[in-house]
C-alpha cells in the first residue's frame, strides 16, 4: 500500500503539536510583561555597579588595581578603534565555532538515535570525554594547526558540542510513541518519521542545549585566545596587562564587552525558537 503523505502530516501535527497558535496578548500587556522580565535584573545590575563606584571613589582605590565603572566605560569608548576589530575577530571564531559544533552535533544524535550500534559505543565514549579539561587541549591544538582561524573554532566547537549533542539526543528519544506508531501502521520510512515526528519532538531540548552551548562560545574563544592569538579580545586583554602601565580598565571594559555579546547571541538564539516553535507559548 502507498504512503499517503498528507494524512499522515495531519496527524502528526494533531500529535505532536497543538492545532494553532497560541493566542497573543495586546501589544500593551505584552510590553508591561517584557518590561516585569528586564527590569529587576537591570535594577540590580545598575544598583551593584553604583555601589562598585562609590566604594572606588570613596577609598580613592588605585585604577590600576580596581578601576570604578564610569573610568572602565570611558576608556573602553575611547580605545573603541583598537577593541572594536578585536571583536570583530573572536565574533567570527565564536560564531563558526558554534556553527560547527551545531551541525556535528545534529548529525552525531541522529546517528545515536537511529543506530543501536552507534548509541552503544559513541553514546558513552562523548560522554566519557567531558572528564577531559578541554581547556588542556587549547596548547595541543595550537600546536597540531597553528595560530590562525582554524584552531580557534575547533576548540569554540569542542566546548559547545556537548549540551547540544546531549539535548539532541534525549529529545528524539523522547518522540511520542502514538505518533511513531500511527506513521509506521502507513508504512512510514525511517527519514519520515525523523522529519516528520522526531525533529519536530526534539526542537526544546535543542534550543535549550544551544542556549547552554552559546555561553561558553566567547569563553572559549578567549581561552584560545589567551594561549596563542596576535588579534581578537584575548590578545587585546593580554596586552592591556603586559604592556606598562597595566591597563586594568581596558582588560574590564573587554570582560563588559564579552559578557554583552554573549547576551545578545543568547537573545538571538532564543528568536531564532520562536521562529522555529511558533506553536510554544512565550515564556
Amino acid at each position: 500500500m502507498a504512503l499517503t503523505v498528507a494524512p499522515a502530516d495531519s496527524a502528526v501535527q494533531n500529535a505532536s503539536a497543538p492545532s494553532g497558535p497560541s493566542p497573543r496578548p495586546p501589544g500593551g500587556h505584552a510590553a508591561a510583561r517584557r518590561l516585569r522580565v528586564v527590569l529587576p535584573p537591570l535594577l540590580l545590575i545598575l544598583a551593584g555597579l553604583a555601589i562598585w563606584q562609590l566604594v572606588v571613589s570613596a577609598n580613592h582605590t588605585d585604577p590600576q588595581l580596581l578601576p570604578g565603572p564610569w573610568l572602565i566605560l570611558r576608556s573602553t569608548w575611547d580605545n573603541r578603534a583598537n577593541i572594536w576589530p578585536a571583536i570583530v575577530v573572536t565574533t567570527e571564531e565564536a560564531v563558526l565555532g558554534m556553527a560547527v559544533a551545531t551541525v556535528t552535533a545534529v548529525l552525531v544524535a541522529v546517528a545515536i538515535d537511529s543506530f543501536r550500534t552507534v548509541r552503544s559505543s559513541l553514546y558513552p565514549v562523548i560522554i566519557a570525554s567531558q572528564t577531559v579539561p578541554i581547556i588542556a587541549l587549547a596548547p595541543l591544538v595550537l600546536v597540531w594547526w597553528g595560530f590562525g582561524l582554524f584552531p580557534k573554532v575547533v576548540l569554540v566547537a569542542l566546548f559547545s558540542f556537548f549540551p547540544i549533542a546531549v539535548g539532541m539526543v534525549q529529545g528524539l528519544g523522547s518522540a511520542e510513541p502514538d505518533a511513531i506508531n500511527l506513521l509506521r501502521t502507513m508504512r512510514a520510512g525511517r527519514w519520515q518519521l525523523l522529519t516528520r515526528v522526531k525533529l519536530p519532538n526534539s526542537l526544546p531540548q535543542f534550543f535549550t542545549g544551544l542556549k547552554i552551548s552559546v555561553t561558553y562560545a566567547y569563553s572559549a574563544a578567549i581561552v584560545a585566545e589567551y594561549v596563542g592569538a596576535t588579534q581578537g579580545l584575548g590578545y587585546y586583554m593580554q596586552s592591556a596587562v603586559n604592556n606598562a602601565p597595566v591597563r586594568m580598565d581596558l582588560v574590564l571594559g573587554a570582560v563588559f564587552v564579552i559578557a554583552l555579546l554573549t547576551i545578545l547571541l543568547f537573545g538571538m538564539v532564543g528568536i531564532v525558537q520562536r521562529l522555529a516553535m511558533p506553536w510554544r507559548p512565550r515564556p
